[in-house]
């Protein structure tokens, strides 16, 4: 409890030690190697990714902001919700469009916000105490990889808000077990909220990731200086580039680490080392972008429903509402 702000912990002591040492060790001997995004967001990384979304380049946040702004009075008319939950909610910035339109519509009683980084949601959870002294603010520290922790107390309807085009993180095999967890957990008169990014073209995605002034090459690299301090490791950041790259197949963007040498790194946390050839690339975040028809489908398979689809003037970004359909939820 911090001030009027409650912050719950989902998590057993050691867990994000383990699961790093986990995603290291299976990622770095792995072919492709690979290193999970979530590693990234340390507080330099927070920082970084705070940065980057005021870049000239990247336009996901402007777009996203830019329909919440314009349609958050509908969302709130449509959902009606007494809690909004937030999943990975970070800072709560644009959170507040969607707060503002739920109090007007006088409906909002409470605010829970998910996020794995216990400082972000301290920071945000008081800011926002202050700012909206009638709002219940709540928060807790858990890893939606695995476990979403709904508050299963929280006065109905929900609405449950999964911004920033995070979704795209998550492959074809991971965003099925997603949805399944969150429809679990879902009742009838629930309603998901969902930023998405839309497939473009690769001139307009590929700078988004890859920026003139190199502040997302910056945040790539965040990851090597996680694991060198956590896990003593030897990575010099000079002897990797950034790269990021159109996989029109899968249709996503991805980033990748380049060793610009053969190079062994020594991670004696691990008892291990990770070789790298010249030229070989670790994989460190997918970002998909979606089509309408395909991911209402696949919401569909999942037991959603998809009942509002917004988007920019530009047609870059989609803001979605979803409802729970057929069985599954509580």
């Amino acid at each position: 409890m911090t001030g009027r702000f409650a912050l719950t912990r989902r998590l057993p002591d050691g867990y994000f030690d383990d699961a790093l040492h986990t995603d290291v060790l299976k990622g770095l001997t792995g072919r492709p190697k690979t290193l999970p995004p979530k590693w990234f967001y340390d507080a330099r990384g927070s920082e970084l990714f705070e940065e980057i979304t005021r870049l000239p380049e990247y336009y996901p946040t402007r777009a996203e902001h830019g329909i919440l702004r314009e349609r958050a009075g509908e969302i709130a008319a449509a959902t009606g919700a007494r809690t909004l939950v937030e999943l990975g909610s970070g800072s709560s910035r644009k959170t507040r469009l969607l707060l503002d339109s739920l109090l007007r519509h006088g409906t909002l009683e409470h605010y829970a916000a998910l996020d794995v980084s216990a400082d972000a949601l301290v920071a945000a959870g008081e800011s926002l105490c202050r700012d909206y002294p009638d709002l219940e603010v709540t928060g807790c520290v858990t890893d939606l990889e695995t476990d979403l922790g709904l508050p299963a107390d929280a006065r109905g309807p929900r609405l449950v808000a999964f911004l920033g085009g995070t979704l795209g993180n998550l492959d074809g095999e991971a965003r099925p077990a997603f949805y399944a967890r969150l429809r679990a957990e879902l009742a009838p008169r629930d309603r998901l909220l969902m930023g998405v990014d839309l497939v473009k073209d690769p001139a307009v995605l590929v700078p988004a990731y890859d920026d003139a002034q190199g502040v997302t090459a910056e945040f790539d690299k965040n990851v090597l200086r996680v694991l060198n301090r956590e896990l003593g490791a030897g990575f010099d950041l000079d002897a990797f580039r950034h790269r990021a790259l159109w996989n029109p197949e899968e249709e996503r963007i991805e980033m990748r680490l380049v060793s610009l040498r053969a190079q062994t790194v020594p991670l004696p946390v691990l008892e291990m080392s990770a070789e790298f050839e010249e030229g070989e690339e670790t994989l460190t975040e997918i970002a998909v972008k979606f089509r309408r028809e395909s991911l209402g489908a696949e919401l569909s398979r999942a037991g959603f429903g998809l009942s509002h689809w917004w988007t920019d003037s530009e047609g870059r970004f989609a803001l979605l509402l979803a409802e729970p359909s057929g069985t599954g939820g509580p």
